[in-house]
């Protein structure tokens, strides 16, 4: 009997024992289990902030990539187009069926619209005239010009507003680094190598390009001021009809607007108002909302090479090896011009650089 006793109390100590143990050892896990939800649930909350700040950015880059793409091939409609109806006829035109391609979209988004300030509508018409008329100038200097010039040279010297939206960015005091002015002079001397013939003077059509693309950069930075202020549709709406109206102004004073001639130039002008116009300047002013300044410079870029990709597969036109190599250093300039270098990366390079290669070596003789 008292080795029944004591068995029977040993047993209910050792189940006492491993009842306090399973206690304890639930509570410990509990917490643990807790403290590992909590982090992985701000480990999550991070991750997918961070997930949504990547699927912005690459949407952005996606849209401005097609942006590059568009516009490039539109140097192609551009060129085909003048062989029909004079420049400002084909921008009015354009211009006018880009702005009414958005009509649509600006019916189905106008709730969005009123998210912003009710009076938000006269800074977007004040806005639109801004922009458009900077796009009036840009858009007829370059379709002028590129009567005179290729599609392919045209591309390249109008992406010289890359370089010179930064440069022109002193007039309001903004920083301009040592990457920009190392980029202004590739692609100026890649501009050189491209225009300049051997009496030293510009090819007309290539100088009215140029000079446009001035007013390019300056569209670039109206639009990147006014795209947060005032809805994208509404802005990029009013400006493609100003554009559409100074154009038909001109070209009823100084052109003969036929209907047969737009007629026969219909594809170039759908591409150029339903793609180049009511798709690309849209995709434009929407990407660049939450695209990075520099991501979009560098992307938009691109259009010099799909214009020279448009122009050769096309058109068949062709480059010389000078030019080949203008418009190198002229992509090249304008990638750089992107990159936030400074005097003191540029000290610290060089250096490295001009440092003198070592001999290499010599293997002994001695056995």
């Amino acid at each position: 009997m008292l080795y029944l006793s004591v068995c029977d109390t040993l047993k209910k100590v050792k189940e006492r024992t491993q009842s306090l143990r399973n206690k304890f050892t639930g509570i410990s896990l509990d917490v643990f289990i807790n403290s590992q939800s909590i982090a992985l649930f701000i480990n999550s909350s991070l991750t997918q902030k961070e997930k949504t700040m990547n699927t912005r950015t690459l949407q952005s880059d996606a849209l401005l990539l097609l942006t590059a793409i568009i516009w490039g091939f539109a140097f192609v409609a551009q060129r085909v187009g003048m062989e029909y109806v004079g420049p400002f006829t084909f921008n009015g035109v354009r211009f006018a069926l880009g702005g009414l391609s958005l009509l649509p979209l600006l019916y189905i988004n106008r709730k969005q619209a009123m998210a912003f300030q009710q009076n938000s509508l006269k800074p977007a018409i004040l806005g639109g005239l801004l922009a458009g008329g900077a796009l009036f100038i840009g858009a007829s200097l370059q379709q002028v010009g590129i009567i005179y010039t290729t599609a392919g040279k045209a591309g390249f010297i109008t992406g010289l507003y890359v370089v010179l939206v930064p440069i022109m960015g002193l007039l309001w005091k903004q920083h301009a680094c040592a990457g920009t002015w190392l980029g202004a002079m590739l692609a100026a001397a890649g501009m050189y190598l491209l225009s300049i013939t051997g009496g030293f003077t510009i090819a007309f059509g290539d100088f009215l390009v140029f000079i446009g693309a001035f007013f390019w950069a300056g569209h670039v930075q109206l639009i990147g001021w006014l795209a947060r202020k005032v809805d994208s549709l509404q802005l990029a709406c009013f400006q493609f009809m100003t554009c559409s109206f100074l154009s038909l102004l001109t070209a009823a004073v100084t052109e003969e607007m036929a209907l047969q001639s737009i007629f026969n130039a219909t594809i170039p002008i759908l591409y150029g108002g339903l793609f180049s116009v009511g798709v690309a300047y849209t995709l434009q002013v929407v990407a660049q909302r939450n695209a990075h300044p520099a991501h979009a410079a560098i992307i938009l870029s691109l259009e010099s090479v799909f214009a020279a990709i448009g122009g050769c597969l096309m058109l068949g036109e062709t480059l010389s090896l000078r030019g080949l190599i203008g418009c190198t250093l002229m992509l090249a300039g304008m990638l750089l011009s992107q990159f936030h270098l400074t005097l003191e990366h540029l000290l610290t390079v060089l250096p490295f650089l001009s440092r003198p290669k070592s001999a290499p070596a010599k293997i002994s003789e001695d056995t």
